[in-house]
């Protein structure tokens, strides 16, 4: 299973589902975006699996040519480099990226992680429920979802991510969806006010009035 740690302190916990191995992503641990890292992940297993798990794992990809290639994507560095040839390499901090994680776990604490989810949680719903409003939106599932889930639009949604750039708002990530079709795929952090999530909303319904 993946499983967002940030989710963890309302949902039931991956072992209580069933998982054996569980990894993710803790980024969203007090880490800061920094145009895309340096970030930490986690992975995790039961004790009878621990001798099993693999020091590293090699991912399949494309090169820039559209070739494939091999990647390593999960490695333990110190299987590279030997100690007096250290010097050369220049290589993130992992141990900042846990200092990270573990301040911001201690400064919020047990109830802090808890208000953080849900105040995601809640706010996420909460735009999902005014833009299926607008008209301009469509369900894609009716699956339960925490704070990311996937909808559908009349807009054109490169169009609109653009236009709530120029407002300073991220606007939602389009994907591919098993029918072919786009959907805009959204969430909405803890930090998000419902005054930044209703401008949002006129946003989008400027955008739906130009189109009509």
């Amino acid at each position: 299973m993946n499983a967002d740690p940030s989710l963890l302190s309302v949902l039931k916990t991956p072992r209580e589902q069933g998982a054996d191995i569980v990894s993710g992503d803790g980024q969203s641990l007090g880490i800061p975006l920094s145009f895309g890292g340096p970030y930490i992940g986690y992975i995790t297993t039961t004790t009878p699996l621990v001798r099993k798990m693999p020091g590293r794992i090699v991912g399949l990809t494309k090169d820039v040519d559209g070739k494939r290639a091999f990647v390593l994507t999960l490695q333990a560095r110190e299987q590279h480099i030997r100690r007096e040839k250290a010097n050369s390499n220049i290589c993130s901090n992992q141990s900042l990226m846990a200092l990270y994680v573990t301040i911001y776990l201690a400064t919020l604490g047990q109830h802090g992680l808890v208000d953080v989810a849900t105040r995601s949680i809640q706010a996420t719903h909460y735009l999902y429920e005014k833009l299926l409003a607008t008209g301009q939106f469509k369900k894609v599932w009716d699956a339960p979802f925490a704070h990311e889930v996937v909808l559908t639009s009349k807009l054109n949604l490169e169009k609109l991510n653009d236009h709530l750039l120029k407002k300073g708002i991220l606007g939602g990530l389009p994907v591919v969806l098993p029918n072919g079709k786009t959907g805009w795929l959204f969430c909405v952090t803890e930090k998000r006010t419902k005054p930044q999530i209703e401008q949002l909303l006129q946003e989008v319904e400027m955008m739906a009035n130009e189109v009509l």
